[in-house]
């Protein structure tokens, strides 16, 4: 569990945090392997009979002060009494993980009688789209191969797929058989419509729900005999024209409802976990769950919206609705949309994220690396079931939570996920209780994460045991408690803080706040908010280090820090915030950023970690002498560094993407593209190993290929202004705007 907060000494009171113009927070890896030290957790057992604050329901920890008959509560400070198995526990504290660590890891009862916890399998279900080309049947073919490999044994997994119907396959016997029910329009004589039969009707769900293990070839098989259905099959099922526009034939939101329906049924008793993948190559436009794409394009000419606002709300609540429904019935879902029109992944987003699943988008066939991310993710160590609860002192609380958890409709603070891997982060931010703060003489801040999950673990085989029959599952699950808590300092003056500040942390805090300001109030309004926290922490900044005193009683105006020159701490803030305001996350939609994209790069960015994200916003430039041999580790993504540089090479990595330029003036004789076995090859292979998705690799060779990916990524040369409006300003203008805005604040 990764825990780093934007300030490793918290603001002493209100007025100190105001002051200091800092967010305050913490982002959360909770299913990471180590913390953020690279330490791992101390494991033990006996997890539920860990003693808890009867005040705050904190759970002990090593900074609580322990006495032969109770302890003291380190977050509320409550005296609380130990039970007699608890004081005969603590009298081996060698023994007990909570005595040992403020980080442990402990296993708890699984609900349900032993023999339920043996049967219980990891399901899986691909929902396929036949409404597609056969160059998007012919990638998911390829996905879900690779999908069935990196499937653990003991795993169940089905095969459905939708148009306008929705087929079910039976793949245990020779011969893969499809039930297919016919999808109806959402309403027909203005009464809404449902299928005319539920699915364990049409097949069993034991039938539809294949061993991976001894079936494999058959799903394979059947995947084979996917094809695509016909532009007239669409059109005569669907049979609808609405204001001139043919309805087509994709029904999604009737497949998802129907499968969730059909997997939730019987969770609980047979599955551990339940996930489904949804392919999909455009937009829903049949049956429950339609959507009208048509509000994207020219109609914004006639209407006079604001494309920037229009297209970020979701125009209906059916998804939404959707993942509580996913939520309660244990099933997460991940959206693969491999389309490069107009889907509207604005409103089919809440079904992945707050179910616990990703949202990826594709805009080729061509260059996808959707078979890579299908075996990447399932390789991977994931937790499902998952409640994540946050708890601090008493002198402060959490603010707002964010990430891709659904909240718990009872309890603050608390948090369903369904399924979480390590790569998975969320993020809090905090504020006071009162104005009284953190006293001088009151103990440290706290903070207490706790993180309760399950996971499938492979059954233990002794010297002389038998082989586990295929008919017996070869896993059972796990359910543990992890618990880290930490202790901070508080910073008595303004350098003390500024010298604490973790910008990247400060980066992920921003980045959720300027989302979340741009679905509510549009796009502009998210960069608004950005440029004028700059201002305002620059000014801040100036006025606590005493950089504008007075003079003879009034004030004197000198120069502005605007480069954060005396808290080194500080000085990447302003390249950050630059490279945020030239983000395809934040840029204008009549700058030609497709808003199905700008919804992917939200949904990306609010669940990476703090160093992944400071790589998307502002990639990592370096430079080689030879593919052997670094020169420089970074640079500034400038033109002109490159030219001062007089390296040949350049490795440029925007964590989606790779590109290794070669430039135009680079020796004929070094190799292109770089020898698999060279030093930049090596760094490479160690970068897409580490990563969470499977970036874009691009070899450009300059004066020959097209440079025109690698030069889109030089923002300091592009053009904005302080006002977040485009000009003929680049960086060294954009910090001489905030200059100026400076000083007017400070009037």
């Amino acid at each position: 569990m990764a825990i780093r907060a934007t300030v490793s000494k918290f603001p002493i009171d209100a007025d100190a945090l105001e002051a200091s113009g800092l967010p305050w927070g913490v982002t959360v890896s909770p299913f990471s392997l180590t913390d953020e030290n690279g330490i791992a957790p101390i494991y033990g057992n006996e997890g539920h009979l860990l003693p808890r604050c009867e005040n705050c329901w904190a759970y002990f920890n090593t900074y609580c002060e322990l006495e032969q008959w109770a302890w003291n509560c380190s977050l509320c400070g409550t005296l609380n009494g130990l039970t007699s198995h608890s004081i005969a526990r603590y009298s081996h504290p060698q023994s007990c993980a909570e005595l040992m660590s403020s980080f442990v890891d402990l296993e708890i009862p699984v609900d349900g009688s032993e023999e339920e916890a043996m049967q219980a399998r990891p399901v899986y279900v691909a929902a396929v789209d036949l409404s597609s080309s056969e160059e998007f049947m012919e990638l998911t073919k390829s996905a879900l191969l690779a999908a069935l490999e990196a499937l653990a044994p003991g795993s169940l997994f089905g095969l459905a797929t939708f148009s306008h119907k929705l087929g079910l396959y039976d793949v245990q016997g020779p011969i893969p058989v499809v039930k297919n029910i016919f999808i109806p329009p959402e309403v027909v004589d203005g009464e809404p419509v449902t299928l005319p039969i539920e699915l364990e009707d049409a097949m069993p769900l034991l039938s539809f729900l294949a061993p991976v293990e001894t079936c494999k070839d058959r799903i394979a098989a059947a995947l084979e005999t996917l094809k695509p259905t016909t532009s007239w099959e669409r059109s005569t099922a669907a049979g609808q024209v609405l204001e001139g526009v043919f309805l087509g034939g994709r029904g999604f939101g009737v497949a998802m409802e129907r499968l969730l329906n059909y997997l939730g049924s019987e969770y609980g008793n047979t599955f551990a976990l339940a996930r489904v993948f949804a392919f999909l190559s455009g937009p829903p436009d049949f049956g429950a769950g339609q959507l009208d794409t048509r509000r994207y394009g020219e109609q914004y000419a006639s209407k006079g919206e604001d494309a920037d606002r229009a297209l970020l709300p979701e125009q209906t609540p059916f998804y939404k609705e959707l993942a509580a429904v996913a939520v309660q019935s244990g099933v997460s879902v991940d959206i693969f949309a491999v389309t490069n029109e107009y889907t509207d992944l604005a409103s089919l987003k809440f079904l992945s994220i707050e179910s616990g699943g990703s949202l990826f988008l594709y805009s080729s066939t061509d260059d996808s690396t959707l078979p890579q991310d299908m075996y990447r993710m399932l390789s991977r160590p994931y937790a499902f079931g998952c409640v994540l609860r946050l708890r601090t002192s008493t002198e402060y609380k959490p603010g707002h939570s964010y990430g891709h958890f659904f909240p718990d409709p009872q309890y603050e603070n608390v948090q369903h996920i369904i399924c979480c891997d390590s790569y998975a982060t969320y993020a809090y931010d905090f504020e006071f209780a009162s104005n009284v703060g953190f006293s001088r003489h009151s103990e440290p801040p706290v903070v207490q994460i706790a993180f309760q999950y399950s996971v499938v673990v492979p059954l233990a085989e002794t010297s002389n045991s038998k082989l586990i029959s295929s008919s017996r599952p070869s896993s059972s699950v796990q359910r543990r408690l992890r618990i880290r808590t930490l202790q901070f300092g508080t910073a008595k003056f303004f350098d003390e803080l500024y010298d604490s500040v973790d910008s990247e942390v400060v980066l992920s805090i921003l980045v959720h706040k300027v989302i979340l300001a741009s679905l509510k109030q549009g796009v502009r309004e998210g960069r608004g908010l950005l440029h004028d926290w700059l201002v305002i922490l620059t000014a801040q900044y100036n006025d606590a280090c005493k950089l504008f005193p007075p003079q003879n009683g009034t004030p004197r105006i000198s120069p502005v820090d605007v480069a954060f020159s005396q808290c080194p701490q500080l000085q990447s803030l302003p390249r950050l915030v630059f490279a945020l305001l030239r983000n395809p996350l934040l840029r204008f939609h009549e700058e030609g950023v497709h808003p199905d994209y700008r919804i992917y790069l939200q949904c990306l960015f609010s669940a990476l970690d703090p160093s992944s994200l400071n790589r998307a916003i502002y990639p990592v430039l370096t430079s080689f002498a030879t593919p052997d041999k670094q020169a420089y580790p970074r640079h500034s993504l400038s033109r002109a560094a490159l030219l001062t540089s007089g390296s040949p090479i350049f490795f440029l990595d925007s964590f989606t993407t790779l590109i290794i330029y070669y430039s135009s003036t680079a020796d004929p004789s070094l190799p292109f593209p770089p020898p698999h076995d060279c030093l930049l090859r090596t760094t490479i292979n160690k970068l897409k190993q580490e990563r969470s998705i499977t970036p874009k690799l691009m070899f450009i060779k300059g004066g020959q290929d097209d440079a025109t990916a690698f030069e889109n990524h030089l923002i300091e040369e592009q053009d904005v202004d302080g006002n977040g409006l485009t000009s003929i300003m680049g960086f060294v203008s954009f910090l001489e705007e905030i200059t100026r805005n400076v000083l007017e604040y400070m009037k």
